[in-house]
């Protein structure tokens, strides 16, 4: 088989995003393509930032959620007498981390710590990731709303940093506990339906990313507590999600990242990739670089994977913010010496 390199879906718990570059850089050298801020400080634990921000809003209440659920416990909707469709996010805090790290990855390149080339990525959730773990409803018309506000945050970060230099990644997560029942879904009545709806807005979210810019997509099956909110019976969802993605985008996909449980190096799980539908220009990577196993299980599961898919890379499942951070060197180093052993 063939290595394609290391990506980084997001999060490094380091102090700020001179550390994430300067580590990543250092310690992947030409293995990595692009390179994410670490989603420091208040960022840390993906989009759960954003919970505050909305009950924070003056249009919104807070309310506890329908049932126990994966993740925080407290959901939002309008107050008494606000009409939804009026409701204006207003700036969520994406664009402005982004341009404030984008100054620091200028000054890293011109000081020669970040190769040419390498590109500046920046990670954004998907509407479905914040409505459908925060928002009690109406989801349809909050969805649309957010929708929107992420947009502006996209054309912002778009304005702002030079296309040639940036890659966006949009992370779709909560999309999965819609398929599986864990979040309660407002789009369609089984999974056909709600397939059909999830890779409708994930091809309108790509489209939106300007020629030029680099496009990706994070699928995954959650990080809380380190625990998935259901384990993946195969690859077969990400699968459908991730070939629908790539034949209905009008623009090029660059990348999908897709998670490997650290206990799965069967066939079984690693089977339904044969017919992942996207272009050769189109990079896959594998989630299946896991601490806990080091070298020999990534190399156990590497070596399932192939059977299936000829070429791809390697990162880890999810971000890596709900680790120590004295654990990210050396789980940078065993990227780059599994990276290596594919070359």
């Amino acid at each position: 088989m063939v290595g394609r390199g290391v990506h980084l879906c997001g999060s490094v718990p380091l102090s700020d995003a001179a550390a994430v570059f300067a580590q990543v850089a250092t310690r992947l050298g030409g293995h990595i393509s692009r390179l994410p801020d670490g989603e420091t400080g208040v960022r840390d634990n993906w989009v759960v930032w954003q919970l505050p921000r909305l009950q924070a809003h003056p249009a919104l209440v807070t309310v506890p959620p329908p049932s126990p659920e994966y993740g925080p416990s407290e959901r939002v909707q309008p107050a008494p007498g606000v009409d939804p469709a009026s409701i204006d996010f207003g700036a969520l805090g994406y664009a402005q981390a982004a341009r404030e790290s984008w100054r620091v990855f200028e000054q890293l390149r011109d000081q020669g710590l970040i190769r040419p080339g390498v590109r500046f990525q920046v990670s954004l959730p998907t509407p479905i990731a914040v409505v459908g773990a925060f928002v009690a409803g109406p989801q349809a018309e909050l969805e649309t709303r957010y929708e929107a506000a992420i947009l502006a945050e996209l054309d912002q970060i778009t304005s702002a940093i030079p296309h040639e230099d940036l890659a966006i990644q949009w992370d779709a997560a909560v999309e999965f506990a819609l398929f599986e029942g864990v979040f309660p879904c407002w789009f369609g009545g089984d999974y056909p339906a709600r397939l059909g709806g999830v890779i409708e807005r994930l091809s309108r979210l790509g489209d939106a990313v300007p020629a030029g810019v680099e496009l990706g997509y994070h699928l995954c099956y959650g990080d809380f507590g380190h625990r998935h909110f259901v384990e993946p019976a195969d690859t077969s969802k990400l699968v459908d999600v991730a070939s629908g993605v790539a034949v209905a985008l009008s623009r090029p996909l660059n990348w999908v990242h897709l998670p490997v449980p650290k206990e799965r190096a069967d066939p079984g799980y690693f089977a339904p990739l044969a017919g992942l539908a996207t272009e050769p220009e189109t990079t896959l990577y594998l989630g299946l670089v896991h601490a806990s196993d080091g070298f020999e299980g990534a190399r156990r599961r590497i070596k399932a994977a192939s059977a299936f898919v000829p070429e791809f890379g390697i990162a880890t499942e999810c971000g890596m913010g709900r680790r120590p951070a004295g654990q990210i060197p050396d789980l940078l180093d065993l990227h780059a010496r599994l990276a290596t052993s594919l070359d």
